[in-house]
């Protein structure tokens, strides 16, 4: 390898270069428009998350600038639209809360570390190639994990929907039951006003999202620009509330609004250099970062498939992680790509990361000029829009799903919804990792072992129990169906003794390799084992169908010199030579 070729193996890819060397007006065009309905959308949702994640509303609109740019930059998502979500606030406010108050000075340094060990962790792992270690979250793990985050934010957004929290009086809880059976105890304290305005809003806001877009597609408007139009329901909502808050003052009836909001682009910031911080946060940006990688590579390939491009993971993960570190750099916590904005950004349009740069520039204008417009802002009107946005996420029917199909992933999703719901996220997500791990070196250490025959008058081989098929007293043929590891191993051994006690007359035994597709050290050493104790009775072991792969390491071992029997290009060689007479 060259040095060139090596530095360009370990330097980051730049997309930009590629598609803005074939950009034009057309593309500016669809990337402007969109970034405009992306911007309307974000600003709510921006402001919503930064609360969630317990910090000022005007550090969402930081967190949407720089992130944007850096992602158009690395990304490699024509369409992904970067930003706070709703499932990595929540983790955020977990991580940081039990470090300092919520809405602090202190919080707020502790969120841009956050997002700057999480970051780092993301680049790191986008440069070294790692973006296969997403695999090893299970579908069923992450759509628990999302369902469960989904009703924690729900229940803790509700304490400001019914006002309690204004009363002098909390709805906390140390899990999602605890503070349901809060709220249900605090009832009596509601308060009238911030509960009408709430409610309202979250009845606004879910009409919007079920029955706009059909009304509009009835009144001659296209299915997409009824879509686009049903997602910004929550601008009208906050214009609205504003509106309405200022002209009845009900801010001095006991309404929470947001209050003064600071006007003026990002600061610089830096995250804390604390060793002993770091170490405390190292696992949370760990989770955070996989969870908000997981989801914006679903995202960004959903979107991208429609459009037959190519969304490449390891790139995904560089272009998150710069993301990230400029949050950290510019007043931000943790972001990822989005759903909701994300397909708002696709169905408006966009056609490449430009229009994300377009969607930072109104976010910026947005933080120099609209900010003291939301002085009146309900913060139950923030919370309405944030209960409706994670409502989206909670999915029983993976329950349903995995319980008819697989008892094995229902009990990953199960237990993972659960612990997330008593316990809290972090350790939700991680108890859903093992158990979904162990439940697969559970299942792939009890493989299936067949015994198979030869199908009369062909040349293929199918499982005794299941087929009448032609089969030899002086022959066992075994198929593993499945790779051979060291928790695996024993099941082949035990499958071999089997058939050499349940067959007298044995004088082969022949593996049909063609389903494995690797062999450890731990497997060759117990196939050594088996040859030598067949050897010893008498009996020679052949293997057939061997794949490429396969047989390039066992050719460098002494496995094959020392084989007791032959090895065959197809299983029906092994018979024809071996047995012969069946086929007669």
């Amino acid at each position: 390898m060259s040095a060139k070729t090596a530095r360009q193996k370990w330097l980051p890819a730049l997309p930009i270069l590629d598609w803005g060397r074939r950009y034009n007006q057309d593309k500016l065009t669809g990337d402007l428009l969109a970034a405009v309905i992306v911007t309307l959308m974000l600003i709510p949702q921006s402001l919503a998350y930064a609360m969630l994640a317990g910090l000022p509303p005007e550090v969402g609109l930081y967190t949407s600038i720089a992130p944007l740019v850096l992602y158009a930059i690395f990304g490699s998502s024509r369409v992904l639209a970067v930003g706070p979500v709703a499932v990595v606030s929540l983790m955020t406010a977990t991580a940081i809360g039990d470090h300092a108050v919520a809405g602090s000075q202190a919080y707020w340094a502790i969120a841009i570390t956050l997002a700057f060990l999480s970051g780092a962790m993301l680049f790191i792992m986008g440069i070294l190639r790692l973006g296969f270690l997403a695999n090893f979250l299970s579908h069923p793990v992450i759509s628990g994990f999302i369902s469960a985050a989904g009703l924690l934010i729900a229940a803790g957004q509700l304490k400001i929907l019914l006002g309690v929290s204004y009363m002098g009086v909390t709805a906390n809880g140390d899990n999602f039951f605890a503070q349901m059976a809060s709220l249900a105890q605090q009832i009596p304290h509601i308060h009238a006003l911030t509960f009408t305005v709430g409610t309202l809003t979250l009845i606004f806001l879910l009409s919007i999202r079920i029955g706009l877009k059909p009304l509009l597609t009835r009144l001659g408007m296209s299915p997409k620009t009824a879509t686009t139009l049903a997602r910004i329901g929550p601008v009208v909502a906050i214009v609205a509330t504003i509106f309405l808050t200022y002209i009845f003052q009900w801010q001095t009836q006991g309404l929470k609004i947001v209050g003064s909001i600071p006007q003026g682009l990002p600061p610089f910031s830096m995250p804390l250099w604390d060793l002993s911080l770091w170490k405390e946060l190292a696992l949370p940006a760990l989770l955070i970062s996989i969870v908000g990688f997981v989801e914006s590579i679903s995202v960004g390939q959903t979107l991208a498939a429609k459009k037959r491009q190519r969304i490449e993971p390891d790139q995904e993960l560089v272009a998150l992680g710069a993301s990230n570190l400029s949050a950290s750099f510019t007043g931000g916590f943790p972001v990822t790509g989005g759903f909701a904005r994300s397909v708002v950004n696709f169905d408006a349009g966009a056609r490449t990361p430009a229009a994300g740069v377009f969607t930072a520039i109104g976010i910026a204008l947005a933080a120099l000029f609209l900010t003291p417009m939301l002085f009146y802002l309900p913060q139950a009107t923030l919370s309405a829009t944030i209960i409706i946005a994670v409502l989206s996420l909670v999915d029983f029917s993976i329950l349903k799903k995995t319980w008819r199909y697989s008892k094995s992933d229902f009990a990953a999703a199960i237990i993972t919804l659960l612990v997330t719901l008593i316990i809290n996220v972090e350790i939700g997500l991680l108890v859903g990792i093992s158990v979904s791990l162990a439940l697969y070196l559970y299942r792939t250490s009890r493989p299936h072992i067949a015994t198979v025959g030869m199908v009369p008058g062909t040349e293929h081989f199918r499982n005794v129990l299941r087929h009448d098929v032609l089969v030899s007293p002086k022959l066992v043929s075994l198929r593993v169906d499945g790779s051979l590891y060291f928790a695996n191993v024993r099941a082949l051994e035990d499958s071999v003794n089997e058939a050499v006690a349940t067959h007298p007359q044995l004088q082969h035994l022949v593996l049909q390799c063609s389903a494995i597709n690797d062999v450890d050290a731990s497997a060759l050493e117990s196939l050594e084992a088996i040859n030598q104790r067949l050897s010893d009775a008498g009996i020679a072991l052949h293997l057939s169908e061997v794949k490429g792969p396969v047989m390039d390491k066992l050719q460098q071992t002494d496995f094959l010199r020392d084989l007791s029997g032959q090895i065959f290009l197809t299983h029906y060689q092994a018979i024809h030579e071996l047995v012969p007479e069946i086929q007669r």
